[in-house]
């Protein structure tokens, strides 16, 4: 066991009583409903700050805030509470989600002549530029929220973004995106990325990627009907297929990394959602074949108990300091939308360990610390400027929200409907 995984278990422990009681009973609804109500609680009223935007990385050791991709971060705690008012018609979720989504839409760009139109999304934690994804990974969330309230500047900004990168951000030749932005010069960086400071050297593939993330362009299509954004997201889906390995996993791109052979805990899940979309929009079966496989190896990776890592190997390995349970989540409503496809039965173990995971493993609702109060355990340890910088990060709330709203839905879908 490393000495920074031991310093993550005290830590941990010192914060105990943190844990729901493991006698959480998964038949009951009563008791799935009081865990969607203490969580949406967390992702309404200490997730979202006044302004509406996601706190975001909350550090143990500190006890505070900070921003890490806040645009997405927000667009996935809209995307969650949305879910929650559907199940519980708590209006105040609604109105937080509203208010989260107002902050979103400020971000859009009005007096820049190159960027027009387009988003400041800064992903933050050292790289100070535009990233595509950061948007795109919150979209989902804004067009959720659109549905609900027909205000229609929910779904016209990031439509509004994502006609400006497909514009100026797309390689048609390739089927991917550029990943970056300058905020200043609005050049797109096409030769060098900030996530690989020191690689003198970078290729196509370094500074672009499929970034099917969010499904941004299916959104776009069924909101205005336009042809030209059903085409993008299927060539993107096309290009996932064509791009993806042999573990069902697209290596070549980072976070993940081929060189150290580990693989990032959310990022393949994203393009594997994405897929689930296409396949839902066309009835391609390759792009449903294809989310399968990722699933497949998601599934090798997750533990026993349903826990997964952040840093995860090719062969098995893992490390432990991290606890992730957006993952977990993620993986569960992939698995559960796979399962109603007809092509998931493979997995319905799996979704009911992550269904016990996710219950159990949660920050309970009178923690002492009210910045952990209902939280999904999502942890993350890093060394920063010599310290040990150890995060709960909000991700595994808005992920853990959505899956135990999709959850429910799945499990009492016939009590819904009377």
């Amino acid at each position: 066991m490393s000495n920074l995984f031991r310093k993550t278990i005290v830590v941990l422990l010192l914060s105990l009583p943190i844990l729901i009681n493991a006698q959480n009973d998964l038949k009951s609804k009563e008791s799935l409903l009081k865990a969607i109500k203490e969580t949406a609680d967390c992702a309404a009223f200490v997730l979202l700050d006044d302004s509406g935007k996601s706190r975001c990385d909350y550090n143990l050791t500190e006890g505070k805030w900070y921003d890490y991709e806040p645009p997405w971060h927000t667009g996935q705690l809209i995307y969650a509470l949305v879910d929650a008012y559907k199940i519980t018609g708590n209006k105040k979720y609604l109105q937080r989600a509203a208010k989260a989504g107002d902050w979103w839409c400020s971000l859009q760009i009005k007096d820049h002549p190159k960027l027009k139109g387009m988003l400041k999304a800064i992903h933050g934690d050292g790289i100070d530029n535009i990233v595509f994804a950061t948007i795109t990974d919150g979209t989902g969330g804004l067009f959720k929220l659109y549905d609900v309230t027909k205000n229609k500047k929910y779904a016209e900004v990031p439509t509004s973004a994502g006609e400006w990168m497909l514009n100026n951000m797309y390689v048609p030749e390739h089927k991917i995106f550029y990943d970056n932005v300058n905020p200043t010069s609005g050049e797109v960086m096409k030769t060098h990325s900030p996530f690989w400071p020191d690689k003198k050297e970078q290729t196509l593939y370094d500074v672009a990627r499929p970034n099917n993330e969010g499904s941004l362009y299916r959104d776009m299509y069924l909101y205005t009907k336009n042809e030209k954004y059903k085409k993008v997201f299927v060539e993107l889906c096309e290009s996932l297929v064509e791009k993806q390995d042999e573990h069902g996993l697209w290596m070549q791109f980072m976070p993940n990394s081929i060189k150290d052979g580990t693989f990032h805990p959310r990022f393949n899940l994203w393009y594997a959602e994405s897929l689930i979309d296409g396949y839902e929009l066309t009835g391609e079966k390759k792009f449903l074949d294809a989310a399968v496989k990722t699933m497949r190896t998601y599934q090798k990776a997750m533990l026993k108990d349903g826990t997964f890592y952040y840093v995860n190997y090719l062969y098995g390995r893992y490390n432990e300091n991290s606890v992730t349970g957006s993952a977990t989540a993620f993986s569960g409503i992939l698995w559960m939308r796979l399962l109603k496809l007809g092509a998931g039965e493979e997995f319905a173990q799996s979704l009911e360990k992550a269904a016990e995971w996710v219950v159990k493993n949660r920050f309970s609702a009178s923690h002492p610390d009210k910045n952990l109060r209902g939280a999904v355990i999502d942890t993350r340890t890093r060394r920063k400027k010599g310290n040990i910088w150890l995060t709960q990060r909000d991700v595994g709330t808005a992920f853990g929200l959505r899956f135990l709203s999709d959850y429910y839905n799945y499990k009492y879908a016939d009590s819904l409907k009377d």
